[in-house]
């Protein structure tokens, strides 16, 4: 196999072994970018010679022993909307097009401090918003799968380059599914953290008692040990929780005897495909033959998971989105008439379609006179859903199900039906709104040879059991080791 194709924890052994140098693994990578990424399209940016001095650098410090991350030397890749000091960040929205950071993410900062090395920035849905990559203002990202179908989103950049080899691991952002989903489309592992456990300093904000930043990487290993390089309490934000974070690493453990899994039946009823569900299915039985109790149990407030999401998510949006006004930074409209005129054309020129329709059903949900019916009810209805995962999770270790309904479809089949393309974050939105961590690997393709991703989801906090299982049913199967032929 190329060096580019191999995962973090196999790189860094040949790294210690001295069979490879960083420089090597990093070439490998941008020589893979060059011949596929054409047809690809998930970078925004790519930082080539930036990612080659670096290398060389951390090969020095690698060959004095000065190295103690078991990710020094690996390159990686970061979703455009995390903030690299130098390097532009443009949420892929014409609104920030110009804008270069003067500071890092504090995530960002602390894959620098593991001696990982940049390789660019990656494409997404338009400030987060969307779950196919279409709403991006710069490119149209392709599943590396099949290039006619999406990869998913917003994090649909991030996906596809870890899925096509363009790079050993990447960074997304999950709101309601956009770090989960595009792991399921392009078939490979993906974690959105508990809420708080990831530092959100340097995140552009879309909903941000949603946000989460998270790994997506190759096989379960890796996603461990980006965990903890990014993992841990950060004065700079709010919401960070202060807690002990545990070495990820020790829950890679094949062995999933007695524990108790509860499956959805909302999940596998009504609107999943019948191959998906067949697949989701065939796992389960997997994970009964190594040894966990599985059984169906009713999440009852499933169905109000969608709108609650929406109208929160939108609400923030709309909020957060309010800095955008051309005058401190991004885009500005060239003429107007008066300072009202200004943030008018410049708001209506640099946001797309999408983003214009989240700020308009937020602004709406939070005027006077809808506030206590549409924003205040969805937040009672977010209790409700915690409630109901706090009470599944007195009896179960954790809960199995799809990622979404579908695999990916088609470039432009749901583009112009935002309701259907909001319908497949069905499985996904629960998550964010309860603040929990889930997970998804792949655990199967349907007949078009398209990935389909199992998603685990834990207690708060508990992402060890969640990468302890996912580590068992990847260790007794073999579908995280297929590629696509791009």
């Amino acid at each position: 196999m190329k060096l580019n194709e191999l995962t973090a924890h196999e790189l860094g052994a040949l790294l210690r072994d001295k069979k490879v140098s960083a420089v090597e693994i990093t070439k490998s990578v941008l020589d893979r970018i060059d011949s596929v990424e054409n047809k690809i399209d998930s970078y925004l940016t790519v930082c080539g010679e930036q990612a080659l001095k670096k290398a060389e650098g951390v090969q020095v410090r690698l060959d004095k022993g000065d190295v103690k991350s078991p990710l020094a030397g690996i390159p990686m890749a970061i979703k455009d909307n995390m903030c690299t000091e130098g390097i532009k960040t443009t949420c892929a929205s014409k609104m920030l097009h110009n804008f270069i950071p003067p500071y890092n993410a504090t995530a960002v900062s602390k894959l620098y401090d593991s001696d990982t090395i940049l390789l660019g920035k990656l494409n997404m849905d338009e400030f987060a918003m969307g779950g196919s990559t279409e709403n991006s203002h710069f490119k149209q990202t392709k599943n590396p799968w099949d290039i006619e179908r999406v990869p998913g989103g917003s994090s649909g950049g991030s996906a596809a380059s870890v899925a096509s080899d363009e790079t050993i691991f990447a960074l997304g952002s999950d709101t309601g599914g956009s770090i989960r989903q595009p792991a399921s489309f392009c078939g490979i592992v993906g974690m959105k953290p508990t809420y708080g456990t990831v530092s959100r300093f340097g995140l552009v904000a879309f909903a941000s008692s949603l946000d989460q930043i998270g790994p997506l990487t190759k096989d379960v290993t890796d996603c461990a040990l980006v965990l903890n390089a990014i993992t841990g309490y950060d004065p700079m934000d709010t919401t960070s929780s202060n807690v002990d974070y545990p070495d990820y690493t020790k829950a890679l453990v094949n062995d999933i005897k007695g524990m108790k899994i509860g499956i959805p039946s909302e999940y596998i009823g009504e609107g999943i495909n019948p191959e998906v569900r067949e697949i989701i299915l065939k796992a389960v039985d997997t994970l009964k033959a190594l040894g966990a109790q599985c059984e169906e149990f009713s999440l009852p407030v499933t169905e109000y998971a969608i709108p609650a999401y929406y109208l929160i998510a939108c609400a923030e949006a709309s909020s957060n989105l309010a800095r955008y006004d051309g005058i401190k930074y991004g885009y500005r409209a060239e003429k107007y008439n008066d300072l009202l005129d200004l943030y008018r054309q410049t708001r209506s020129e640099g946001f797309g379609a999408e983003v214009k329709r989240r700020i308009m059903l937020g602004t709406y949900a939070l005027s006077s006179g809808y506030y206590d019916a549409y924003y205040k009810k969805a937040l009672q209805v977010r209790t409700l859903i915690k409630n109901g995962f706090d009470k599944a999770f007195e009896k179960y270790d954790l809960i199995v199900g799809p990622t979404a309904p579908t695999t990916a479809y088609r470039i432009g089949e749901k583009a112009n039906n935002p309701l259907e393309m909001y319908l497949g974050d069905i499985y996904t939105v629960s998550v964010n709104i309860a603040g929990l961590p889930g997970l998804v690997i792949p655990c199967g393709f349907d007949s078009g040879n398209l990935p389909v991703g199992l998603q685990f989801i834990g207690k708060a906090f508990d992402e060890s059991t969640l990468l302890r299982v996912g580590y068992t049913f990847e260790q007794n199967t073999e579908y995280h080791k297929k590629k696509p032929v791009i």
